[in-house]
C-alpha cells in the first residue's frame, strides 16, 4: 500500500507545476488517445521515450514512479503470460516440451513450498517470484526422468512476444501519464480544472461542478484512506496478526477485520468532510466564488501544441505502417 502514489501531490518547481491544470488535463487525454492509436512495438518505445523525457524535465523522479508500479506488476505478468500463451500467430521463436514425471512432481512442490516459506525473507518478492517460476520450467524442461505423467509443449511465437510487450508498455504508459497527472497538481486546482473542461455539459443539464468534486475527492482521498489502511494493519501486527501466513478461512476474517475498520474510519472522514463543507457555506449546484482563479500562459499553448503534434504523428504512422 505504501507504493501506491496516484492521488498523491509531490512539490516541485518544475513546467508541470506552472501549467493550468485544464492544459494538463487536455494534455493527458491527447496522449492517451495517441497511445491507443499506436499499434507496433517501435512506435510504443517511441511514445516511451517521450513520456520519460517528461518525468525527467518535469523533475519527477523516475523510480518514485517505477515504486508505483509495483501494485499493477502481477497485473502486467497476466497480461505477458497470456499473451505469450494464447497468440500462436508469427515465427516460432521459441519451442520446448513440459514433462511431469513421478520425480519431477515432488520436486517441484518442494520447490513451491520452498518458495512460500521463504518468500517473506526476500526483498525483491516479485524477481524471487520470476526466478522461481523460470526454475520449475527449466526443470521440466530439462530433467524429465521416470515414468511421464503428463506432457505438454511450450511454444512462443513472434507474434504473441511482441504483443505481450506492447501491452506490457502500453499499460506502464497510461499509468504513468495518470500518476503525473495527480502527482503535479493540487486537489483543488484539479477540481477546479476538471470543473471548467465539464462545463459545456451544462447545456444539457448536468451538472459539471458536482461531477469534478466527486472526481477530485476520490482521487485526494486515495492516499489518505490507504494510510489509514496501512496504520491500521501495523496496529494488528503489533498485536499478533500475519496478513501472509494462515490458511485461506484465518487470512479471510483478517482481511474481515481489516475492511470493518476501514469502513467506520471512512464514513467519520465523509461526516467531517461534511461538516467542513457545511461550515463554508457550501451549498449544491449554488454560484461559488473562487480565491485563485485559472490563468492561461504560452506555456499551456505550447504543450499542447506539441501534444497534438504527437497525436498527428501517431495517426500519421497508423496508416503510413
Amino acid at each position: 500500500m505504501k507504493n501506491i502514489i496516484i492521488g498523491q501531490y509531490l512539490p516541485g518547481t518544475s513546467f508541470l507545476y506552472k501549467m493550468d491544470p485544464r492544459s494538463k488535463i487536455i494534455a493527458l487525454m491527447i496522449l492517451m488517445i495517441s497511445t491507443f492509436i499506436l499499434k507496433d512495438v517501435t512506435h510504443i518505445l517511441i511514445m516511451l521515450g517521450v513520456v520519460l523525457l517528461i518525468l525527467k524535465i518535469g523533475g519527477i523522479p523516475i523510480v518514485r514512479i517505477a515504486r508505483g508500479l509495483k501494485p499493477i506488476m502481477i497485473l502486467l505478468l497476466f497480461t505477458f503470460t497470456f499473451q505469450i500463451i494464447f497468440i500462436k500467430t508469427g515465427n516460432l521463436i521459441f519451442d520446448t516440451e513440459l514433462t511431469l514425471t513421478v520425480f519431477t512432481l515432488p520436486l517441484m512442490i518442494f520447490i513451491i513450498l520452498f518458495w512460500y516459506l521463504t518468500r517473506r525473507y526476500i526483498k525483491f518478492k516479485f524477481l524471487y517470484l520470476l526466478i522461481t517460476a523460470f526454475g520449475i520450467l527449466t526443470m521440466l524442461s530439462l530433467y524429465t526422468p521416470g515414468s511421464v505423467l503428463s506432457s505438454s509443449t511450450l511454444e512462443v511465437y513472434g507474434d504473441g512476444l511482441s504483443g505481450a510487450f506492447f501491452i506490457m508498455v502500453r499499460l506502464i504508459i497510461i499509468v504513468t501519464l495518470s500518476t503525473i497527472l495527480t502527482l503535479t497538481t493540487k486537489p483543488t486546482d484539479l477540481n477546479l480544472g476538471l470543473e471548467k473542461i465539464l462545463k459545456p455539459l451544462s447545456i444539457i443539464r448536468i451538472n459539471a461542478e458536482e461531477i469534478a468534486m466527486i472526481i477530485s475527492i476520490a482521487l485526494r482521498y486515495i492516499p489518505t484512506l490507504l494510510d489509514e489502511a496501512n496504520k491500521i494493519m501495523l496496529a494488528q501486527a503489533s498485536r499478533g496478526v500475519d496478513f501472509t501466513e494462515g490458511k485461506f478461512k484465518d487470512k479471510v476474517m483478517q482481511i474481515i477485520s481489516l475492511l470493518v475498520p476501514m469502513f467506520i474510519i471512512s464514513f467519520k472522514r465523509s461526516d467531517d468532510l461534511a461538516n467542513a463543507m457545511e461550515a463554508r457555506s457550501f451549498v449544491p449546484g449554488k454560484r461559488r466564488t473562487r480565491l485563485h482563479t485559472l490563468s492561461w500562459h504560452n506555456l499551456d499553448t505550447t504543450v499542447i501544441v506539441f501534444c497534438i503534434f504527437i497525436f498527428i504523428s501517431a495517426i500519421t504512422v497508423r496508416v503510413m505502417f
